[in-house]
This record gives C-alpha cells, sequence and structure tokens, in this order.
C-alpha cells in the first residue's frame, strides 16, 4: 500500500506547548522504517509550516481561530490529494484541531459514505460557546459536524459529516455543556463504562456495525484515550483510559475491516513523556492499524 505521510506540528488549538513537536517523536520512534518493513511504500510530504504560537498574530480569540482555519485549510488540501490518489494518508499531529482538515479531506466530496472512529478520553463536542477553557482541540468533532466557529466549519468547501457516522471510543472525560450537546446528537459513543462492561471486542464489532453503510472510515486516534500509565507524554491526561492490549486489539479489528483509509494521531507532547515511550507505543498502533499481525 502507498502511504502518504504528512506532520502537522500545531499547537494553536490549545495552551500548552510540546505537541508541535509530536511529529519529530513519530519520526524518531522509527515510524517510517516500521510501515516500510510492512512492505508500505510510505511517501513523507514533511511537515506544514506554522506560525509562531506566540506571535501576536495568532495570540487570543479571532486570531487564534483563523490562524487555525488556515493550517487546517493546508492540511485539507494535502490530505485531499493523497485521497484522490488512493493512498492511505496518515496525519501526525500536533493537536487534536489538526483533524478538522483530515476529516475533511477524508470525507473526499462524499462525506455521507464517510465513516469516522474518534479514539479519545473527551468528546472534542465543545463550541466557543459552551468550552470553559476556548481551546480550539476541544472543538473539532462539533466543526466537522457543521457547527462552531465559522471559519472553522467553512473549511473545505464546508463540507460536514452526518454526527450519525461519527464513533467515539474511550471517552470518559466531558464538560458539563458538553454533555449536554452530546446527549441530543447523534453522535454514537462507547465510553470507558462500555468499554469496562462489554469489552473492547464487542465494542469494535458494534463499531463497524453501527458503520456498515459507510465505504470507508476516518480514524482518529488521541493519544489521552490511553492510560496516562502506558501513554505518560500527553497535554491533558485521565486516569482511567484504554490499556496497551485494548488499544491494540482496537487497532487489528479495525485493520481486518479493510475500510480505513486514512488516520491521524494526534497530542504527543515529548515535554512530558518518558524517553519517547508515548510515540513508541503510537508507532506501534499505526502499524497494528496497517496490517500489522502477531503471526
Amino acid at each position: 500500500m502507498n502511504v502518504h505521510l504528512m506532520g502537522a506540528p500545531m499547537d494553536l488549538g490549545q495552551k500548552r506547548r510540546g505537541v508541535d513537536m509530536g511529529p519529530s517523536a513519530l519520526r524518531y520512534a522509527g515510524l517510517v522504517q516500521a510501515l516500510e518493513q510492512l512492505g508500505h511504500t510510505v511517501s513523507d510530504e514533511g511537515d506544514i509550516q506554522l506560525p509562531h504560537p506566540e506571535s501576536g498574530l495568532v495570540a487570543t480569540g479571532e486570531k487564534r481561530v483563523q490562524a487555525v482555519a488556515r493550517v487546517c485549510e493546508q492540511i485539507f488540501e494535502v490530505g485531499r490529494r493523497c485521497v484522490d490518489d488512493g493512498s492511505f494518508a496518515l496525519f501526525l499531529g500536533g493537536d487534536h484541531s489538526i483533524s478538522i482538515g483530515s476529516v475533511k479531506a477524508a470525507a473526499n466530496g462524499k462525506p455521507d459514505s464517510l465513516g469516522v472512529i474518534w479514539i479519545d478520553a473527551h468528546a472534542d463536542f465543545n463550541t466557543p460557546e459552551t468550552s470553559p477553557s476556548g481551546n480550539i482541540h476541544g472543538m473539532p468533532v462539533a466543526v466537522i459536524t457543521g457547527d462552531g466557529a465559522d471559519p472553522l466549519v467553512q473549511i473545505g468547501d464546508g463540507v460536514t459529516v452526518p454526527a450519525k457516522n461519527i464513533v467515539q471510543i474511550g471517552i470518559r472525560d466531558v464538560d458539563r455543556e458538553e454533555a449536554k450537546r452530546v446527549n441530543a446528537s447523534d453522535l454514537n459513543l462507547f465510553t470507558m463504562r462500555e468499554i469496562d462492561t462489554i469489552g473492547m471486542a464487542k465494542v469494535a464489532e458494534k463499531t463497524l456495525e453501527l458503520l456498515d453503510h459507510c465505504d470507508r472510515i476516518h480514524v482518529s486516534l488521541d493519544l489521552d484515550s490511553l492510560d496516562p500509565a502506558e501513554a505518560p507524554g500527553v497535554g491533558t491526561p485521565v486516569q482511567g483510559g484504554l490499556s496497551y492490549r485494548e488499544a491494540h486489539l482496537l487497532a487489528e479489528i479495525l485493520s481486518e475491516c479493510g475500510k480505513v483509509r486514512s488516520l491521524d494521531v494526534v497530542e504527543v507532547n515529548p515535554i512530558l513523556d518518558e524517553r519517547n515511550k508515548t510515540a513508541i507505543l503510537a508507532v506501534e498502533l499505526i502499524t497494528s492499524m496497517l496490517g500489522k499481525q502477531i503471526l
């Protein structure tokens, strides 16, 4: 398989520095070599250029939204070319706001046939009106369903994905007003309680059943979906997350379904990590998603 890899070292979607080094950490952990060992042909597109987050041009408020929109538009353009030529598109973050661009690119003019699997501790379904922090990395799911700051919603000619086409896995930290929005939406959620109750294999099975009508799937993997003991190098850790084997089992089952055509991996923060442990784990999960098997 041809894999187009693109780095999006953006930390404009939140206030904690370090995730801008995520793409470098993932490459340093041997990502390209691991994919090539699986027989994939990897084309590394490098990293897109971003404004400095402490610049007055992007400092706060509307300026920050406009800056994130410009970056996500670049991600959309590069990602759409990768999808158009039939390659697997792999986006390396950066904070989770990069998914506004990557998911819209994956929709590729056919949003009704795209399924999105959002693996995260957080629902990321806030809007500027409901967010306690104002951080854009807590808003991408709302944006890709058509709700949020207009410059972000309009990326990719305003393409949106139906909420019923989105399945969230590993959720365990939702803001109060955000929870009201989630409960009033068509989003499909498997919280950690569901995972504890029925197990990851059943959650994965139900996820694919919910997306059976979709022709292709985009996976968005936030490393804070895993328990901090497994992935310490994230900016917003939440206790009680996915175990190492639960995450790998999910990745392996998704690989076997044959519909996953694009993936973003976000929120790796080397400053907070232990000897690049989180990036190494992310590379292992990427290879599981792209066909690595025990036998």
